[in-house]
């Protein structure tokens, strides 16, 4: 009987509960309370990062493949996911600043532009450049330079549009992944045409808004934690702090969608 038990999948073997709980360990001494908050934080930010990038590849395959509904819901889905981002800042703002400061020591060089799944979301959504990945492990950068050799998000959107029987200018469509997408005027009178004569198209082209612009939330939210945090202190790590996470607000990733908003 308790060797049937033991071979039963429960909700605890399935989860790995036992693994995850032990993945949470406290440097400070003490340890100091709230550095439980932040380590939860993280890891369910990186648990998130996970999934958005899942979730991104997914989609992905649905607008090549001319799947509108899938693709509706998969980048609702994403949408929602940056809400869930965006309000877990809400949890880290009940630590104060003397809170924070009581392990932040502890941390040494360790920081947030070290997460690789991070950078990996980043070069879906289209970031092309060398200094994305060259801090990180060369394994990691072998895995992002293939995610930037192929289509971004965008290019998968430009493919959909293709199949719907979208002329797009051929500099665009067959440029080298590798370099980053530039706003383009040819193209933005195509997504003028989707909107006044495809509502299909056009509400894909929405929900790429949506997720614009929940990652525009997000970076603020994040760069007014930290701000409210540690000030304009050096952050961990050796980056700038505040100043570089300045850098990256409002930087749309899809700049095409914003800049035919004045034109309707």
């Amino acid at each position: 009987m308790s060797d049937n038990y033991e071979s039963a999948l429960t909700y605890t073997s399935y989860l790995a509960v036992d693994d995850l709980l032990k993945l949470q360990k406290p440097l400070s001494d003490g340890p100091e309370h709230d550095e439980m908050l932040f380590i939860i934080i993280h890891q369910t930010y990186e648990l998130w990062f996970k999934q958005l990038i899942h979730e991104f590849q997914q989609a992905q395959r649905a607008l090549e493949s001319g799947d509108t509904h899938y693709a509706l819901s998969i980048l609702g889905r994403i949408r929602t996911i940056m809400k869930v981002c965006v309000a877990q800042v809400d949890i880290l703002e009940t630590m104060t600043p003397l809170q924070f400061n009581a392990f932040r020591g502890y941390l040494s060089s360790s920081s947030g532009f070290q997460s690789a799944q991070f950078r990996k979301v980043e070069a879906i959504l289209g970031r092309r450049d060398s200094r994305m990945a060259g801090h990180l492990p060369p394994d990691i950068q072998a895995e992002i330079k293939e995610i930037t050799s192929g289509n971004s998000i965008w290019d998968s959107f430009l493919d959909y549009l293709t199949k719907r029987g979208y002329s797009l200018p051929a500099d665009v469509v067959g440029r080298k992944k590798e370099v980053a997408y530039e706003s383009n005027a040819a193209v933005q009178d195509v997504l003028l045409t989707v909107h006044q004569t495809d509502p299909e198209s056009a509400m894909v082209s929405e929900r790429l808004v949506d997720i614009d612009e929940g990652i525009q939330e997000w970076r603020y939210r994040h760069v007014k934690m930290v701000e409210r945090t540690i000030g304009h202190k050096m952050g961990t790590g050796g980056s700038s702090g505040v100043e570089y996470l300045a850098s990256t607000l409002f930087n749309p990733v899809f700049k095409d969608l914003w800049e035919i908003r004045s034109r309707f």
